[in-house]
């Protein structure tokens, strides 16, 4: 997970405010709900010595009395300073997680950013033999937590692609004309993936849909798509039933794809640590961050690690990467290096 987009934020001058608010179930109170959270955790910032120009600036974007009720339910993490809000995010914990805040030097954000670890990013294909619904979604183990778009891609509706009654054509014409009409569907189709796998580089394209639909789309896929493809065949878009299989499956290898990224990582600290190219424990990594060393941070996925928003912010600033691992590492961190460890932790 590259983290450059966080840059602006850990470049900012401290201290930090980072406000963790879970999801809660609409309700008609939503609005005042999110008030009496807030100043809860208002007061808690307070006694942490938070001062009032910083506290000010979250009311601005939590009291607003504009804000959409959507938004009083959804969660939320916002991380801001004495100039104003410098991160205002969807937070997609789970329900029960519970709201926190902290004031600190760095912004907290190792809560925010396991949780983002391990959502994938999909192109969604639901096509049938006249083309395709695209989704671009973000899915995560319990469920499908956004779609940034959706695009329909039909072919021309003037021509059939069954065999029609009482034509004079022979059967053969007709089947040939039939087999172009869906070729060009599905070549529109894989087009339009090619150009957004290009622009997005998303973590996988999923191609569901009936069974001709979608051999057909697979077939014209190139060979940078066919690299991330993978075939769904449960569910659809046909109905509510429909989607809730497909969207269990969806859950189903957004989960496959997220144990195989940290089984990944894992590998590569155990290939790195044979080859004094990787550290592992808190004063280690310290270390080689500080001096620009880490490639990548690797946190484990539910242990935090001492002093950890000191070590991201260090590893935002220095351009690394950060991944999760499931594997037992010593104090919760480690990380792979650009250059041999001797010279990373010299002294």
């Amino acid at each position: 997970m590259k983290l450059d987009e966080l840059r602006p934020t850990f470049d900012a001058q401290g201290p930090f405010a980072t406000v963790y608010l879970e999801s809660r179930s609409p309700s008609a109170d939503a609005g005042q709900q999110l008030r009496l959270r807030w100043e809860e955790l208002r007061d808690d910032l307070k006694e942490q010595g938070a001062e009032d120009d910083l506290l000010s600036a979250i009311d601005g974007v939590l009291l607003d009395d504009d804000t959409r009720t959507e938004a009083h339910t959804d969660g939320r993490i916002i991380v801001a300073n004495a100039s104003g809000v410098l991160l205002d995010e969807h937070w997609d914990a789970a329900l029960g997680t519970g709201d926190s805040a902290h004031h600190s030097e760095v912004p907290e954000l190792g809560t925010y950013l396991r949780e983002k670890n391990r959502l994938v990013d999909v192109v969604l294909v639901v096509a049938d033999q006249t083309g395709a619904v695209i989704r671009e979604l973000t899915i995560g183990e319990e469920h499908v937590t956004s779609q940034s778009a959706e695009t329909q891609i039909s072919g021309d509706e003037d021509e059939s692609i069954h065999k029609p009654r009482g034509q004079a054509l022979s059967h053969n014409q007709i089947r040939r004309r039939a087999d172009e009409i869906i070729k060009d569907n599905a070549r529109d189709v894989a087009d339009f993936v090619d150009d957004l796998v290009t622009r997005r580089s998303p973590d996988a394209v999923v191609i569901a849909g009936e069974v001709q639909g979608r051999t057909a789309v697979k077939a014209e896929f190139s060979a940078r798509v066919n690299e991330i493809v993978h075939e769904v065949t449960e569910g659809g878009i046909v109905d509510e039933a429909a989607e809730e299989a497909l969207e269990v499956a969806l859950r189903s290898l957004a989960s496959d794809l997220s144990r195989d990224r940290m089984k990944e990582a894992e590998e590569s600290l155990s290939q790195g640590l044979a080859h004094a190219l990787a550290v592992e424990g808190r004063t280690e990594v310290a270390k080689a961050v500080e001096r620009g060393a880490v490639d990548t941070l690797l946190l484990n996925r539910d242990t935090v690690a001492a002093d950890e928003g000191r070590l991201i912010a260090d590893a935002v600033r220095s351009s690394a990467e950060l991944r999760l691992v499931d594997a037992d590492i010593s104090d919760g961190v480690a990380a792979t290096l650009r250059f041999d460890a001797s010279a990373a932790l010299a002294d």
